[in-house]
């Protein structure tokens, strides 16, 4: 048998990395100002993320182990880059570094001087830089933490023998613990008792408060970040969400961060799972089955609607059921591509639904990153209340087709028929009456509101952002107020009209092939907002490049462009090689000039070489 040398580790490309600028300035820092240059010798990764992206929710949970392992040598700098205009708020940046646990320094960019600086398109993106301050990767979308935690042992050692690897303490400083008795709650359940349940999210719990909404009756949960069943004191969550109360008395959690539903029975304490193995569901992992068997990703919110437990699957844009009969789940509307298409269920497209809220005919959700309210009718046809698409949002009443919500998380079923929405990034509490077509405002100056429930004539909304339940009576009359719509603060790529190359840069990472075992390994789909924009070039195909023909007719709109990519270990003595599944979605707004770029470059892993 003859023997081969490896081939040789590509040379990595070098480009010195931009300084990190933001005007909100450092979070988790003790108040100082971090520069690349007193990180020189340390293995920079640089997040860019906003709070809003469940996919950069998903990053920050990949992170956290190569953190953990790399603590001498590593330094994670996250960047918040906004997309709402809530999320370019100071203290709302602060507010999320707690919520979601971030464990390393963030700079707060509202105006997206980094994110320019460094040419991101796509929340999450991922840069490496290494010791000596130089970009050595980049990588959009989430799944990525194999590679790059392969990529920094090679540049430990690489630095070692160098002797340009300096290792030592990062500069994180944890804030100092408040005494609240909830921390970022998210979903609330009236018991039968006339208790409230409530998801206390950021301390990976559930509380059950007493009927004044204040007092602590017991907690469930060890209230460390785990996933383990058993009595109220020893089971354990992962930044629990949802709530839902099945027939026979027990409650259906939504426990996101573990892609998991678990089952608290109220009488005794005792939590166990329905649904989910801990490990998060990827492109080609099996979409129905045996409920403890098959993979969740982020569940958010549950609601029993036609004898099944319906869950907003936010993770990968779609809606989800559990039958507790079977014990079985299966996809029930979505096909994972982000955005708001109408139509039948298997058809339709979703933008991370968070809130779910169950009518006999209808299936009430607010698709948080459409700002939209929507619902699902028994038939399965999904359809649009308020709402245009991913870009469009603001504070504005009136009639539902030009009213407009900020990134809403709840949704709650009043009497009359007409439904409350938890209007999150706007503080308000909205309402949509179907019977009128009309959208009004109850309640605002309430702190990122996240879901609401009734108990008789007035409405306990969950004030995520100032850690409590709030009582408010529900008005005769509507709150008035000034209209204001928002689109996003992204600055549009000016491109040429005519044809513009679309270029999908993939690049495998080190010991790694593109999987071609069961046929193609990269997919591309392409669409538009509006769909006049594209003359050519939409819909699917197999090869990362495309060429597309842009109506010179259409001044602006937005391409949406989703990738995928499948890579598996690179030796043929392995007869089980690790395989991965990269993916990501841009939503890319676009205006259309002469002069402008006829090449739109867009980086899933590595380095664009023609830049």
């Amino acid at each position: 048998m003859s023997e081969t040398s490896p081939a040789p580790t590509p040379r990595r490309a070098r480009v010195r990395a931009p300084e990190l600028i933001g005007k909100g300035g450092w979070i988790n820092t003790g108040d100082k100002k971090l520069s690349l240059a007193e990180l020189r010798g340390r293995i920079v990764i640089v997040d860019f993320w906003t709070f809003c992206c469940v996919n950069c929710l998903h990053v920050l949970d990949e992170l956290r182990e190569l953190e953990e392992r790399h603590r001498d040598t590593v330094v994670i700098i996250g960047v918040h880059s906004p997309k709402f205009v809530h999320e370019a708020e100071h203290q709302a940046v602060v507010d999320a570094v707690e919520r979601y646990g971030v464990e390393h320094p963030v700079l707060d960019d509202p105006e997206l001087a980094t994110w320019k600086q460094y040419a991101v398109r796509a929340w999450p993106t991922l840069v490496v830089i290494d010791p000596e301050g130089y970009v050595v990767a980049q990588h959009a979308g989430e799944g990525h933490a194999h590679a790059i935690a392969r990529l920094v042992e090679e540049l430990e050692a690489e630095h070692a023998a160098k002797g340009t690897l300096r290792r030592g303490d990062g500069p994180y400083v944890p804030p100092e613990p408040e005494p609240t008795a909830l921390r970022f709650p998210g979903k609330t359940l009236l018991l039968p008792s006339g208790n409230f349940l409530v998801s206390d999210t950021t301390r990976h719990q559930l509380v059950e408060l007493a009927q004044d909404a204040e007092t602590v009756v017991r907690r469930i949960g060890s209230g460390t970040r785990g996933f383990a069943d058993g009595p109220a004191a020893e089971a354990s969550f992962s930044e629990p969400q949802g709530l839902a109360l099945l027939d026979d008395g027990s409650v259906v959690v939504a426990d996101t961060v573990n892609h998991a539903l678990r089952r608290l029975d109220p009488a005794t304490g005792e939590v166990t799972t329905l649904a989910g193995t801990g490990r998060q569901w990827w492109q080609g992992s099996p979409t129905s089955g045996p409920a403890r068997e098959i993979d969740l990703s982020s569940p958010w919110d549950v609601a029993v609607f036609g004898g099944r437990v319906w869950i907003a699957m936010a993770g990968v844009h779609q809606l989800w059921a559990y039958d507790p009969e079977s014990r079985t789940v299966a996809v029930a509307a979505g096909t994972t591509n982000e955005g708001l298409v109408d139509g039948p269920a298997a058809e339709a497209w979703f933008a991370q639904p968070s809130g779910l809220a169950a009518t006999a005919d209808r299936l009430w959700l607010a698709d948080s990153e459409t700002s939209a309210l929507r619902w699902v009718d028994p038939e399965g046809h999904v359809r649009t209340a308020v709402g245009t698409g991913l870009f469009d949002f603001g504070h504005r009443d009136g009639a539902a087709e030009q009213a407009l919500f900020q990134h809403p998380l709840g949704v709650t079923a009043l009497p009359d028929g007409s439904v409350a929405v938890s209007d999150t990034y706007n503080h308000a509490l909205r309402r949509y009456d179907p019977a009128t077509g009309e959208v009004t405002t109850l309640a605002t100056d309430l702190r990122e509101p996240s879901d609401a429930v009734l108990v008789g004539d007035e409405i306990v909304v969950v004030e995520s952002a100032r850690h409590r339940l709030t009582r408010l009576r529900l008005p005769e009359e509507a709150v008035r107020v000034e209209s204001v719509a928002h689109r996003t603060q992204r600055a549009a790529t000016e491109v040429a009209p005519g044809r513009l190359r679309l270029d999908v840069i993939f690049q495998a990472p080190a010991g790694q092939k593109l999987d071609t075992r069961y046929g193609p390994s990269t997919r591309l789909l392409v669409s538009s907002t509006p769909p006049e924009l594209l003359l050519k070039g939409e819909g699917a195909d197999t090869d990362l490049t495309r060429e597309l023909d842009l109506n010179p007719a259409v001044t602006e709109g937005v391409l949406h462009v989703s990738a995928t990519a499948a890579s598996c270990d690179d030796d043929l003595a392995n007869e089980y090689p690790a395989c991965h599944v990269h993916q990501q979605d841009w939503g890319v707004p676009v205006r259309l000039a002469e002069g402008g770029a006829d090449r739109l470059p867009l980086v899933l892993a590595g380095m664009d070489q023609d830049a």
